[in-house]
């Protein structure tokens, strides 16, 4: 039995009662296309690694990339040629592969970070693996949803463990990982400051109290470039109004190892017009995440504005 990336393993058995199974091949552990296969079933969409018994058989398809839907595997036509292509291929920088792929998942993103720090090749990993390069290439530039055994023998290649590639200690705070081989540390211009700060999110608040500074997590919105958050009128944050404060966001994005920060600081008061507050309602994206009563609005007016961004050497 030998099958293609793409085509459908028909399972029937109808003397167990188990009636008719089917599923496309999204993964091939041996070049010559002998099985084991990671199948998607149809009728459950989920992924599952097949040792093709005596009732299954394989129904080829043409290898045609569909460009009219959006696609459930690689186009083959790119992937080989990418294989082929070798290690002059990849050392092309990790934005030049990842910018032209349609929002790759954490896992992929995971895979491809640990292969670039150890210099392999997308050829090589999936060797290693024992799996199609593209496949490889596949999980690198897509969310997908691999088996666990595409999974181990992932973790396998590429020395580190299923529960990593999988994001294990997501819990813990961030910033763990590896640092970047050749990181870069660049300031922000104030307009890049304020696209970050964007609309509205979670930004720490720092006051000043008579136990010593304070910091505290708040939902904010950013209304005429004026951030502002809700409180408990007898809360610390509250305590912020006629004082200068600092404000804070920050984005680690823990697969690549880089991510950037923004801090505002200037004076804050207590919002305490009626149309002021009435505005500040209507544009309130969500409600405090902390719950409770928090209807005193504190705003922020930025008398300056900087950020930091770490990324690799090459962006």
């Amino acid at each position: 039995m030998r099958a293609h990336l793409g085509d459908q393993l028909v399972v029937e058995s109808p003397a167990t009662g188990a009636g008719r199974r089917d599923g496309e091949i999204v993964g091939l552990h041996h070049e010559d296309g002998t099985p084991p296969y990671d199948v998607r079933w149809s009728d459950t969409d989920q992924v599952t690694l097949v040792f093709p018994g005596p009732d299954a058989h394989i129904h080829h398809l043409e290898h045609q990339p569909d460009r009219s839907r959006e696609p459930s595997r690689p186009d083959m036509a790119e992937a080989e040629a990418e294989a082929e292509a070798g290690a002059g291929a990849e050392a092309e920088s990790a934005r030049t592969r990842h910018d032209g792929a349609p929002n790759p998942g954490d896992i992929g993103r995971r895979v491809a970070m640990e292969r670039e720090r150890q210099g392999l090749s997308r050829a090589e990993t999936a060797r290693r693996a024992r799996m199609a390069p593209e496949y490889l290439a596949y999980l690198e530039q897509h969310p997908a949803d691999p088996s666990p055994a595409s999974l181990i023998s992932l973790a396998d290649a590429l020395g580190t463990t299923v529960a990593a590639l999988r994001g294990g200690g997501i819990d813990l705070p961030p910033g763990q990982g590896q640092a970047l081989l050749h990181p870069r540390l660049q300031d922000l211009d104030p307009d890049e400051c304020r696209a970050r700060l964007s609309t509205h999110g979670v930004g720490r608040i720092a006051v000043s109290t008579p136990d010593g500074p304070a910091v505290f997590p708040v939902n904010y919105e950013v209304i005429d470039g004026t951030i502002a958050f809700r409180t408990a009128p007898d809360s610390v944050p509250a305590t912020a109004g006629g004082t200068d404060v600092a404000f804070e966001v920050d984005n680690v994005d823990e697969a690549m190892s880089q991510g950037w920060s923004v801090l505002a600081v200037g004076p804050a008061r207590i919002v305490t017009e009626p149309d002021a507050l009435r505005r500040l309602a209507d544009h309130a994206h969500t409600t405090p995440w902390a719950g409770g009563e928090r209807n005193t609005w504190v705003s922020i007016r930025p008398t300056r504005l900087t950020g930091r961004r770490i990324s690799p050497a090459d962006q």
